[in-house]
């Protein structure tokens, strides 16, 4: 049964309880689910997945990642919680919490090896998304962050007619190709009325270690005009970081503070 009040597309939605298709577990109480995704894998969806999460924690938001990459999850080990499982209670799935108190769910919590291939079709992988919303006790949260799969197939697509999506976050690098992926991930998002709050470009420019200069590798024509012909906003600009890349074996400490303040932009679209 779908329960209005405890969902956050309240006041935007335009379906009556009785159509909703959205099973709501009575002991959550989300107020915001926001989406990051992308159309193609490897342009650092999951680290701004994660580093969003932790800024949300930082400024005193109760958070929750969910990791709805079935076939490729990460964001256990980017939170330092690899080879930690998840366990399961009379009410639901306990998701792992991390030391500063952000609540994360992931396939790789609950298989033997994380090494092994999930080898699921379609129906089983949309089924285990749907699970981490209804099953999974979040509790009460300020913010819970989807890490979506790449592309637009059968999971995006539960995520996005299935659970509440406040919003969605596009991650794209600076490469026609990938920005050409990137727009149909947009247009699907707008198909199926889902909102956008922006881009983020990662490896967006490298800073020079001796001057601090910026350093371009692609014209920023092509951005403008992915931007303009999107009607997107960009978020961020994201440096290629050797912090950002060593994020799992070393953990938040190797990324400074310039890059977390890379994401003031980012923040505060999804605060208002």
């Amino acid at each position: 049964m779908a329960d209005c009040n405890s969902c956050p597309s309240k006041g935007s939605c335009q379906k009556d309880s009785s159509e909703c298709g959205v099973k709501i577990n009575s002991n959550n109480k989300i107020k915001n689910v926001i989406g990051v995704m992308s159309g193609k894998g490897g342009v650092g969806k999951s680290t701004v997945s994660v580093i969003l999460a932790k800024i949300l924690r930082k400024k005193g938001y109760s958070v929750g990642i969910m990791d709805a990459d079935i076939m490729g999850p990460s964001v256990g080990r980017l939170m330092g919680l690899g080879g930690v499982r998840a366990y399961g209670s009379s009410d639901g799935i306990m998701p792992v919490e991390t030391d500063d108190g952000i609540k994360v769910i992931s396939l790789n919590f609950m298989i033997d090896d994380e090494n092994q291939p999930v080898v699921w079709r379609g129906a089983l992988l949309s089924g285990c998304v749907t699970q981490f919303w209804s099953d999974v006790l979040w509790g009460e949260l300020d913010y819970l962050i989807i890490d979506m799969p790449p592309g637009t197939g059968d999971i995006t697509l539960t995520v996005m007619q299935s659970i509440p999506l406040t919003g969605v976050i596009m991650v794209s690098v600076p490469h026609d190709m990938v920005s050409m992926i990137v727009s149909k991930s947009i247009n699907m998002a707008k198909k199926l009325n889902v909102g956008i709050y922006g881009i983020v470009e990662n490896m967006s420019y490298a800073l020079c270690p001796n001057c601090g200069e910026k350093i371009k590798f692609h014209d920023d024509t092509n951005l403008k005009e992915f931007i303009d012909t999107n009607n997107v906003s960009l978020l961020a600009e994201l440096p290629m970081n050797t912090g950002l890349a060593e994020l799992a074996e070393k953990g938040f400490d190797c990324i400074g503070d310039d890059v977390f303040d890379l994401f003031s932009g980012v923040v505060s679209v999804i605060e208002k």
